[in-house]
């Protein structure tokens, strides 16, 4: 059996780290269904008595969403439109259980293809903050993926929470699964979307996010930019625009059956942008 640490500093908890690699268990969520059959030995740093790495805040030019956040904090905090589609997101990962000790940024750093967390994030453009005891430094969540279960952390570093941008004009945002059932299941394919809007309605910028269509999950720049300048439509969403996907053939669908989810999903999504929704702070 490895070695357990549950430090109560940041400076305790890097020096961990920078000793030799460790699994970062928070909610441990994922981290213990994983491991049901077969226990690697492993050594465990446990970051949940961190001070200070809870709150969900507004920080100047961004919302700060820190590494021990859970999904029900995200669900209860007073967030505008922007965060809509995570916080529908985050009210169907697993049941109110898992829900109460998950963490967003444990979902990110699983980095599961069909992660429900992921997509939302892109479509936000958050960035992720690690710390090492060489310093700090940030690295979009596009670029922090790097492969089904890998990311851009090293063993040396700690992921701190995501820093997700704040805009001037008003943000819509909407999440959409398809699953077997609606709740306490992997997704067969899902869409986040955020739009910024212009005084006339039309849309200023868009991001639109596709997960369990690929290795990690994808933006879209071609939907993005096609629909720039135009008011929400669906029917401005065309099959090339999901190019980028590349959905496998698994035991929950074939991957001609995900793209085309993923389209009408696409299409749904941007539908439901049309109605108005909270500006974003």
């Amino acid at each position: 059996m490895g070695s357990y640490l549950r430090p109560n500093t940041l400076d305790a908890a890097l020096a961990a780290l920078s000793a030799g690699p460790r699994a970062v268990l928070a909610g441990g969520t994922d981290h213990y269904p994983a491991r049901a059959a077969d226990a690697p030995e492993e050594d465990i740093l446990d970051i949940s008595a961190l001070p200070g790495l809870r709150a969900i805040a507004a920080h100047g030019d961004h919302w700060w969403l820190p590494c021990q956040a859970t999904w029900s904090d995200l669900i209860a905090a007073d967030l505008p439109g922007a965060f809509d589609a995570l916080r529908q997101a985050a009210r169907q990962v697993g049941g109110a259980q898992v829900q109460n000790a998950g963490t967003i940024v444990g979902n990110l750093c699983n980095a599961s293809p069909a992660a429900d967390g992921v997509p939302c994030l892109l479509a936000l453009d958050a960035v992720v903050r690690l710390a090492s005891r060489g310093g700090a430094r940030e690295v979009g969540v596009a670029d922090f993926l790097l492969a089904p279960r890998r990311t851009a952390r090293r063993p040396d570093e700690l992921v701190l929470g995501l820093k997700v941008p704040r805009h001037d004009r008003p943000v819509r945002s909407a999440f959409l699964k398809l699953g077997a059932r609606r709740y306490l299941v992997i997704s067969i394919a899902m869409v986040a979307a955020a739009i910024e809007c212009a005084p006339d309605g039309a849309i200023a910028a868009a991001r639109i996010a596709v997960g369990a269509c690929g290795p990690v999950a994808t933006r879209l720049p071609a939907l993005e930019a096609a629909l720039r300048g135009h008011r929400p439509d669906p029917a401005l969403v065309r099959p090339e625009h999901l190019a980028a996907l590349a959905p496998i053939d698994d035991i929950r669908a074939p991957a001609a059956y995900r793209r085309a989810a993923a389209l009408e999903l696409a299409r749904r999504a941007v539908a439901a942008l049309a109605q108005p929704g909270r500006a974003a702070g």
